[in-house]
């Protein structure tokens, strides 16, 4: 375990959440379509991304800010929505970036009056990436830390890349409900901790960009971001990220947006599961205090890659019925993880200890 350090922000925390008050309070005027002759109010924002190796910059946070209300708001043309995320997925996101576009996500959010503020969850679990190379794991972790009494809000979105099993279906697959609206999120989460709502169903303009993957040929930063959104502000926010490189990046801006407790990890094929048979280091932030945390791997060998991403087998290892190696420590691995970020865990091998006690106490008849 050591402190590390963190990518520098070009303003304070302070400052930064002070700019972004100022821009979520002020009041965006309507943006008529310009004639020809009239630059359009977005332009201002791709020229600054634009002007070349030494005329370009990265944007402030109220100007983050302001650029991602006008994308939401449906007030960019399609073709600068285009070059503005193409550009900066050739730059890479700052975290004063990450933390302005997020600001405004959850503005939007709120505006819409989506969910009711009685709803809460303990941990917030994106998953967007889907699953290819290895059966959804994770789904079976957080079903575990559920049955031990964490309310864990799972959202996501399906079918932007092909060859891949999300959350979704899978969920689906397995008897288990959607929730639709904020009702459903808060009957699901007391009656069994858990629940799965789909992006689509808060934040539209987020599932219409995540759906231009194919039409792009590449993720654009939105798949990061959408993963920082953390809807209910749960206490506990957890990320995988694609590139190892870009986790400080992401505890960086959840730094600036004050977030309490959050954990990064490369996970496998993209969604928060630890991997059985790597390196997994973990990128925390607690209380504004940064470490990382190397985890032993358990299995010495390089796993090969599930070529049948049958569920039943899955089931089948839920229930006891039937032993996989590489399965069982990535449902151990990945519940003690978040359960590292709890109280009742100081270090991997109290985690770890109390991932597999839960695992022999689970309720097998859960799905």
């Amino acid at each position: 375990m050591s402190e590390s350090t963190l990518p520098q922000a070009p303003s304070s925390i302070e400052t930064s959440a002070v700019s972004a008050k100022t821009g979520v309070k002020r009041q965006r005027e309507h943006v008529h379509t310009p004639n020809k002759d009239t630059e359009h109010p977005f332009a201002p924002f791709v020229r600054i991304l634009a002007k070349g190796k030494t005329g370009s910059r990265s944007l402030t946070e109220e100007e983050s800010f302001k650029a991602f209300s006008m994308i939401l708001d449906g007030e960019v043309e399609d073709v600068q929505l285009g070059a503005f995320l193409m550009l900066l997925r050739v730059k890479e996101e700052t975290p004063t970036e990450q933390a302005g576009f997020t600001r405004a996500i959850r503005q939007y959010i709120k505006n819409n009056n989506f969910f009711s503020p009685d709803v809460k969850a303990d941990i917030d679990w994106p998953s967007y990436a889907g699953k290819h190379k290895q059966l959804p794991w994770y789904l079976c972790a957080a079903l575990l830390l559920a049955g031990s009494g964490l309310k864990v809000f799972m959202h996501g979105v399906e079918g932007h890349t092909s060859g891949r099993l999300y959350t979704e279906q899978a969920l689906k697959n397995l008897g288990i409900g959607i929730a639709n609206n904020s009702a459903d999120i808060g009957k699901q989460l007391s009656e069994n901790n858990f629940c799965f709502l789909p992006l689509e169903k808060f934040c539209s303009p987020l599932h219409r960009i995540i759906q231009l993957r194919n039409t792009f040929g590449v993720r654009s930063p939105v798949h990061s971001l959408i993963r920082m959104t953390n809807p209910l502000r749960c206490k506990i926010s957890l990320q995988s990220v694609f590139h190892p490189s870009y986790a400080k990046t992401h505890i960086s801006a959840a730094l600036q947006l004050e977030q309490p407790s959050s954990l990064v990890i490369k996970g496998e094929g993209g969604e928060f599961e630890m991997r059985p048979d790597a390196k997994n280091t973990l990128h925390i932030l607690q209380q504004g205090h940064y470490l990382e945390e190397t985890w032993a791997r358990p299995l010495p060998e390089k796993t090969p890659v599930c070529t049948d991403l049958n569920l039943d087998h899955l089931l089948d290892v839920w229930r006891g019925r039937r032993e996989d190696r590489y399965g069982l420590q990535a449902i151990r691995l990945t519940s003690a993880a978040v359960l590292r970020m709890t109280k009742q865990c100081k270090n991997e091998n109290e985690a770890l200890s109390l991932a597999e006690d839960l695992w022999q106490k689970r309720k097998r008849d859960l799905i």
